[in-house]
C-alpha cells in the first residue's frame, strides 16, 4: 500500500510540474550527461561530459573523479554479452564471470570480493540503482539488467562522489544510459553461434515524433543451448523497453518502460583434475568430461522434487536456470524555477524470479560415494537414461573415470524483489569573486522488497559430460533404497545438518538519504565537497532452518527411508527483523586544469555500505525484538584516498590514479577447506588496498588502442575470528590486470581484438593454492558490403585458454579432485546487422 502511495504522489507531482513550464526547447532539454547526438568514444572524446555519481555533468578534466565511458559503438566489438563480462573492460573493476547475467562476483579497486554479487558498486540504469543492495545472496543485480541496443553510454566511476550522491556506493557506480531518440535512427541484427546453439534478434528504433516528443523503443530474444553442453535450452527470453520524452523551456519529462523475461543457464563450479602444487597447479579436464564447454547438468538430472514455502510439495527444475522477470514503469523530469535547476528521477520495478544452481559438493569413486552415504556394502545403480537400473560395481571405470558425485541443488524461489526508488535534486550556479559556486541538494527515498525462499536438496549422480550426467540411487548393505531417482536427502544429507540453509525471508528495507554538494570553480582551480547521511529502517521476517519431519514428498501415500527427515519450514515459529540504521558519508575533491589537455586532482572520500539479508540468521537476530545481536552487523565503512593526472590532446588520452582504500566488512562467505568441503563463514574484518589504475586511448587514421590497467596491493588487516589471516591476501584479488583493444577501421572493414589478462591470485583467504593467471584474446572483425549493412563475427577466447576464476579449496586435495568455473571456452559468433 505505502508502495502504491509514493508511486501515484511521484507521478502526480511530476505531471504537474511539466505544463508549468512547457514552452518549445531544442534538444538541450536533457541534462548534459544525456546528449545522446554526441558520439562518445571510448575515453578521449574532446570535451566529453559525464554525470554518473556527481552532482552536475562536466568536462572529466574539470572532476576530481577517475570514470569511463563505453559507447554503444564499442559494445559491437566485445565478444561478451553480459552486463559483468562488459565491464572486465572497465579500469579498475574485477568481474568474476562466466558471461552470464547473474551470480558474478564484481569489486572495484581491491576491495574485498567476500561473496557473490558487488558489494561496493552500485549498477544503476538510467540513473537509479537496479537493486538498492547489489549482493543479495544468489540475487545479484546484474541479474536484472540485460546489454542490447537500448544502451547509448554506460558510464562507470570509481570511489569519488559516489560515496555521496547514490546510497551504497562507497566502491563506485556502473551506470547503463538509454537512447532517447533524438535523431531518427534504428537497428535490426540477427545473430547465431558458430559451433554453439544460440540464436539471437536484437532491435531497436528511435525518432522525434514532431513538436518537441521524441521516442525510443528496442529489445532482443534468444533461444538456444548455449556456448556449454547441457542437452537441454539453457536460454530462453529476452527483453523490451520503451521511452517517450517531452521537451519544454527549460527541460523536459520522460516516461519510460520495461519488461524483461529471460532464462539464463548458472555456469557454477564443476569438479576438475588438479595436480601439480598450490604454488603452480595443474587444472585438466575429468576423463569423460570438457572443463568450460560442458555444463554441469543434463535433462536427466533436471527434474527433482521438494518442498515450498509452506511446506506444500512441488515439482522443481534446473533447467530453469536462472530466471528474471521486471516489469518497470518510470518517469524523469528537469525543469528550471528561479535559476534552480530540479530534477527527479522515479522508479517502479517489480521483480521477481527463480534461480536454480547444481554444484558438486564431493566427487570421488563410486565405491567411495556410497560407504560415506550409505555404510560398508552400500551400492550405486543409475536411476535413469540409458544404463537404468545398472549397478556401479566397485572398481567399474564407467564413462571412463568410475567417479560418482555429491550434489547439492539449491532453489530460490523470488516471490518479490520490488523496488521503488526517487531521487528528488536541485543545483543552482552562483557568480562569485569571479568564479562560479554550484550548490546542489536532494532528497533520496527506496523501498526494496526481499521476499524469497531458499531450499537445498543432496542428490547423487555419475560425472560425465555432453548433457548425458545421470542419476544415482543409493541402497545399504540389506538392499534398502535410500533415496529417490538419485535424491538422497531432501535439505542437506551431508556435510551440513539436514534443515541447514532453509529460508523464508520476507523483508522490507526502506531508505531516506538527503544529501548535498559544493564545487566553487575559479580560473583553473576547482574545490567540491558533498555530504549524505543514510538512514534505513528494516522490518518483516525470517523462518530459518531448525525444523526436520517425516514427509510424503512424492505423494504415494507411504514415507519412504528418504522422507522420514524432510526439511520443513517452521512456520508458526517467524523470526522478527526490526531494527534501523543510520550513517554519515562525506567526500572532498580539488582538480587544477595545468592546461587545455592537463589536469590534476585529489580527492578523499568516506562512504557506507549497509547489510542486508547476509546478516539476518538466528543467532545475529534478537527473536523477541527484531534488533541485530551486535550494531556492528547494521552497515560498513570504506575510506578511500585517491590522485591523478588526466591527459587528453589530438587524440591521446591518458589518465593515471593513485588509489588506498580501508573497508570494514560485514558478511557471510562460502569458503572451503583443505579437503574443497563447503563451509560458511561469518566475515567481520578490516582491509586494506593501494594501487594504481591506468587507462589510455590513441587514435590516429584507422588505427585506434584502448587500454586498461589495474595494479593492487591489498591484505587483510584485522579479523575478529580468525586472526591468523592477518596480513594474507584476499581472496580473488591478483596484483595485476590488464586489458587492451586494439582496432583498425576503413570505410567498409573494421577488425580488432580484446585482450584480458590478470595474473594470479589465491582461491581463499588463507593464501594457500593459487589460481593461475591468464591472457584471453577475443578477435572481431566487421565487414560493411552496403552503406547500412554489416556482416561481424566475433570469437570469444579464440586460443580456447583454460581460464580458472574460482576454485572451492583452500589447497590441492588428497583426492585430486576440486570443484572449479571457468571462462567460457572459444565462443564464435556471427552476426547480420541492417541500420537504418
Amino acid at each position: 500500500m505505502h508502495t502504491w502511495k509514493l508511486f501515484a504522489t511521484t507521478l502526480l507531482g511530476c505531471s504537474l510540474a511539466a505544463p508549468a513550464f512547457a514552452e518549445d526547447l531544442s534538444e538541450a532539454g536533457d541534462t548534459p550527461s544525456v546528449k545522446r547526438t554526441e558520439t562518445v568514444s571510448g575515453s578521449t572524446a574532446a570535451g566529453k561530459t559525464f554525470s554518473t555519481g556527481v552532482a552536475k555533468g562536466r568536462d572529466l578534466l574539470d572532476t576530481a573523479i577517475s570514470a569511463s565511458v563505453i559507447d554503444e559503438s564499442d559494445l559491437a566489438k566485445f565478444s561478451v554479452s553480459s552486463i559483468s563480462g562488459i565491464m572486465q573492460n572497465i579500469p579498475g573493476i574485477r568481474s568474476l564471470t562466466s558471461d552470464v547475467d547473474g551470480y558474478s562476483s564484481i569489486t572495484v579497486r581491491g576491495l574485498p570480493l567476500a561473496a557473490d554479487g558487488s558489494k561496493y558498486l552500485q549498477l544503476q540504469e538510467d540513473g537509479l540503482p537496479v537493486l538498492e543492495f547489489a549482493d543479495m545472496q544468489f540475487n545479484a543485480a546484474d541479474r536484472y539488467l540485460r546489454a542490447d541496443f537500448n544502451i547509448s553510454q554506460i558510464q562507470s566511476i570509481r570511489g569519488g562522489s559516489a560515496s555521496t550522491f547514490a546510497s551504497n556506493s562507497p566502491g563506485g557506480v556502473v551506470n547503463l544510459i538509454s537512447k532517447t531518440g533524438e535523431i531518427e535512427s534504428g537497428n535490426f541484427q540477427v545473430s547465431s553461434g558458430i559451433g554453439h546453439d544460440l540464436k539471437r534478434i536484437d532491435f531497436d528504433y528511435g525518432s522525434p515524433l514532431g513538436d518537441n516528443w521524441r521516442f525510443h523503443v528496442g529489445g532482443f530474444y534468444r533461444e538456444g543451448e548455449g556456448p556449454r553442453d547441457y542437452g537441454y535450452t539453457a536460454y530462453r527470453g529476452g527483453q523490451i523497453k520503451l521511452n517517450v520524452t517531452r521537451n519544454f523551456a527549460g527541460g523536459y519529462v520522460r516516461i519510460y518502460g520495461k519488461y524483461l523475461d529471460d532464462r539464463q543457464p548458472n555456469y557454477g563450479t564443476q569438479p576438475a583434475r588438479i595436480t601439480g602444487t598450490d604454488e603452480a597447479p595443474v587444472f585438466a579436464s575429468i576423463a569423460g568430461t570438457r572443463l568450460a564447454g560442458d555444463g554441469y547438468g543434463s535433462p536427466l538430472v533436471a527434474g527433482y522434487l521438494g518442498t515450498d514455502d509452506q511446506n506444500n510439495p512441488l515439482n522443481r527444475s534446473l533447467e530453469n536456470g536462472m530466471r528474471a522477470i521486471v516489469k518497470a514503469i518510470g518517469l524523469e523530469t528537469q525543469f528550471e524555477i528561479a535559476d534552480w535547476t530540479v530534477s527527479n528521477r522515479f522508479r517502479f520495478a517489480d521483480i521477481s524470479g527463480d534461480f536454480n544452481q547444481v554444484d558438486s559438493m564431493l566427487s570421488a569413486p563410486s565405491a567411495v560415494i556410497s560407504t560415506i552415504l550409505g555404510g560398508p556394502g552400500a551400492s550405486l545403480t543409475y536411476a535413469a537414461g540409458p544404463n537404468l537400473g545398472q549397478v556401479l560395481a566397485p572398481g567399474n571405470q564407467i564413462n571412463g573415470n568410475g567417479l560418482a558425485s555429491i550434489n547439492l541443488l539449491l532453489n530460490m524461489n523470488q516471490k518479490s524483489n520490488d523496488n521503488i526508488t526517487n531521487d528528488l535534486r536541485a543545483s543552482r550556479v552562483f557568480a562569485l569573486n569571479g568564479g562560479k559556486l554550484t550548490v546542489s541538494g536532494g532528497i533520496y527515498n527506496a523501498i526494496q522488497d526481499y521476499n524469497v525462499d531458499w531450499s537445498f536438496t543432496n542428490a547423487i549422480s555419475d560425472v560425465v559430460g555432453n548433457g548425458r550426467m545421470a542419476p544415482l540411487d543409493l541402497r545399504n548393505a540389506s538392499g534398502t533404497l535410500l533415496s529417490q531417482n538419485g535424491v538422497f536427502a531432501y535439505g542437506f544429507g551431508f556435510g551440513q545438518p539436514r534443515a541447514y540453509g532453509n529460508y523464508n525471508f520476507d523483508t522490507k528495507y526502506r531508505i531516506t538519504a538527503p544529501y548535498g554538494s559544493i564545487n566553487f570553480a575559479t580560473g583553473k582551480l576547482s574545490i567540491g565537497a558533498s555530504l549524505r547521511y543514510d538512514r534505513g529502517d528494516v522490518s518483516g521476517k525470517v523462518i530459518t532452518d531448525e525444523l526436520v519431519a517425516p514427509f510424503d514428498i512424492n505423494r504415494d501415500g507411504a514415507i519412504a527411508p528418504v522422507e522420514s527427515t524432510v526439511a520443513v519450514l517452521p512456520l508458526t515459529r517467524p523470526i522478527r527483523v526490526d531494527y534501523n540504521y543510520g550513517y554519515l558519508s562525506y567526500s572532498t575533491g580539488v582538480n587544477y586544469r595545468i592546461a587545455q589537455p592537463l589536469s590534476v586532482f585529489a580527492r578523499y572520500s568516506r562512504g557506507g555500505r549497509a547489510s542486508a539479508d547476509r546478516v539476518l540468521r538466528p543467532g545475529s537476530l534478537n527473536a523477541t525484538t527484531g534488533q541485530l545481536a551486535n550494531d556492528a552487523l547494521k552497515y560498513g565503512i570504506v575510506k578511500q584516498a585517491e590522485a591523478g593526472v588526466k591527459y587528453r590532446n589530438d587524440g591521446v588520452g591518458i589518465y593515471v590514479t593513485g588509489f588506498w582504500a580501508s573497508t570494514e566488512e560485514r558478511n557471510t562467505q562460502l569458503a572451503a577447506d583443505k579437503n574443497g568441503n563447503v563451509i560458511v563463514l561469518d566475515v567481520v574484518r578490516e582491509y586494506s588496498a593501494k594501487g594504481i589504475e591506468l587507462e589510455g586511448e590513441f587514435k590516429r587514421g584507422p588505427f585506434g588502442l584502448a587500454i586498461g590497467g589495474t595494479w593492487t596491493k591489498a591484505k587483510i588487516v584485522k579479523d575478529a575470528d580468525f586472526p591468523e589471516l592477518v596480513g594474507n591476501v584476499p581472496r580473488y584479488i591478483p596484483s595485476l590486470s590488464f586489458n587492451a583493444r586494439p582496432t583498425v577501421e576503413f570505410a567498409s572493414l573494421a577488425f580488432g581484438a580484446v585482450i584480458n589478462a590478470t595474473t594470479s591470485s589465491y582461491a581463499q583467504d588463507t593464501n594457500q593454492l593459487k589460481l593461475p593467471g591468464y591472457v584471453v584474446v577475443s578477435p572481431f572483425v566487421q565487414f560493411h558490403p552496403a552503406q547500412q549493412l554489416t556482416l561481424a563475427v566475433n570469437a570469444f577466447n579464440v586460443f580456447d585458454k583454460l581460464a580458472v576464476y574460482s576454485a572451492s579449496t583452500s589447497t590441492i586435495p588428497a583426492s585430486g579432485i576440486a570443484n572449479i568455473r571457468t571462462l567460457n571456452p572459444r565462443t564464435v559468433t556471427g552476426s547480420i546487422r541492417y541500420s537504418f
